[in-house]
């Protein structure tokens, strides 16, 4: 049992290492495409931190929108920074000027910001069609449209998902609305073998060939990508295209400027301090009144706070102010579930029971309140979450995979390093776990 778990424990060394090693400096392997980017360039800060691009959008001249269409692109706006995972945005509507007003942070790594390269980025200025195109015309670009032959207009889309079919084919599935789906029927009648356009603006993004008369208003975009993963990115990105391009009408950046941060650099630096400090004393704490496992749940911590910057990094969240405050809210919820395990193996101890014994008894015992206590926090981050938007989202998230990984960590991390060092000899002494006096042999 003892080199069972000492095997387990040795893997997740390697992991907690390999993880921390990744978010401070990255990972790059000579003669492979293999290359992850240390986490500090790779995350998208919120305004509140490195400021971004404020924009004013309005339709063109010769339209005259309603306010329920103006209400109506807003929304599309917001899906489309949705898609983007840009969360730390404010979008407002100035229902007398009929604009929009959107506001949203830009990314580290561009040192010479280009505004209206950020509004291209989301794909504010874009109509989404679906249109049949002139065969005989091909620029560098490729297909040409037909301007007075547009079969769909993004509006007429309810739904783009990417979708992975039984055979491992990967497509784009849609699905039209009414009035969609009998222009899309007739459209696919006539052009069987030939290919129909999709547009952002006169821009192509993709042209799959019409095999079939579709009716009902569900259609697939088959990948020709052979590779599974890329065509899976590709599939992906091809939907939040769609998804994000149903625009009743074009909008136009009437006005694109830059906004200094609001509370800057300074601010990131007294929170990140703050949070280096807390975890200090966090770790010094458990590890003078807890001693040995205080010791294990520091590695744990570390793997814990490793792990949540790596994902929060990797999907792209915009991390705001309020989000750090959340990664080091969940430093001391995950010392919480810790002192809950320590305690009751402490209980069990001075009730008699040899180390390991109180070590399986204790876990077993605070697993419910642990699970409890993790529960009901997920819980109120999924709210926060989904009712919540822009900074409240980003605290939301972080809350959320943090206290994920805290009970992971708190259930399978600790117990496999206890477990594994209980087994030595000098391991036994009841001191090492807070508890004083007497020894245990077995």
């Amino acid at each position: 049992m003892k080199g069972n778990y000492g095997i387990k424990s040795f893997v997740l060394i390697l992991i907690i290492g390999l993880l921390t090693y990744i978010a401070i400096a990255g990972l790059s392997i000579p003669g492979t495409e293999v290359e992850v980017e240390k986490v500090a360039d790779n995350i998208r800060y919120g305004i509140d931190i490195r400021g971004g691009v404020r924009a004013v959008l309005s339709a063109p001249d010769d339209v005259d929108p309603t306010v329920k269409q103006m209400e109506a692109a807003m929304q599309v706006v917001e899906n489309r920074l949705d898609n983007q995972k840009i969360y730390d945005r404010t979008v407002l509507l100035e229902k007398s000027t009929k604009r929009i007003i959107v506001e949203i942070p830009w990314k580290k790594e561009e040192k010479e910001f280009d505004a209206r390269k950020a509004i291209n980025e989301i794909g504010m200025m874009a109509q989404l069609t679906f249109r049949e195109v002139d065969q005989t015309k091909v620029d560098e670009n490729g297909y040409l449209p037909l301007d007075d032959k547009i079969v769909l207009k993004g509006d007429d889309v309810k739904e783009a998902s990417p979708e992975t079919g039984s055979d491992g084919s990967v497509y784009v599935s849609l699905k039209l609305n009414s009035e969609g789906a009998k222009k899309f029927e007739e459209a696919t009648g006539r052009l069987v073998g030939q290919p129909l356009a999709i547009f952002m603006d006169d821009q192509l993004i993709s042209a799959p060939t019409v095999d079939e008369k579709i009716s009902g208003g569900n259609a697939v975009i088959r990948m020709s990508n052979t590779n599974n993963a890329e065509a899976v990115e590709e599939a992906t990105e091809l939907a939040n295209t769609i998804s994000a391009g149903a625009l009743p009408f074009k909008l136009e950046a009437l006005q694109v400027e830059s906004i200094s941060a609001s509370l800057g650099n300074s601010a990131l630096n007294v929170i990140l301090w703050a949070g280096l400090f807390a975890i200090i004393l966090v770790g010094l704490f458990m590890l003078l009144y807890y001693r040995l496992p205080g010791i294990i749940s520091d590695i744990a911590l570390l793997f814990q706070i490793s792990a949540q910057v790596m994902i929060i990094s990797s999907v792209g969240m915009s991390l705001t102010l309020a989000g750090i405050a959340g990664i080091i809210l969940t430093v001391g919820i995950g010392v919480d579930a810790n002192v809950i395990i320590y305690e009751r193996i402490k209980e069990e101890m001075r009730s008699g029971k040899t180390v390991q014994a109180s070590i399986d008894v204790g876990f077993k015992k605070a697993f419910k309140a642990v699970f409890d206590g993790n529960i009901t926090t997920l819980i109120v981050a999924f709210v926060l979450y989904f009712l919540g938007s822009g900074p409240i989202q980003s605290f939301a998230f972080t809350l959320g995979v943090g206290v994920f990984l805290n009970f992971i960590t708190a259930i399978v991390v600790s117990r496999t390093f206890l477990k594994m060092v209980s087994g030595f000899k000098p391991a036994k002494k009841h001191w090492l776990y807070g508890v004083k006096g007497g020894n245990s042999n077995v």
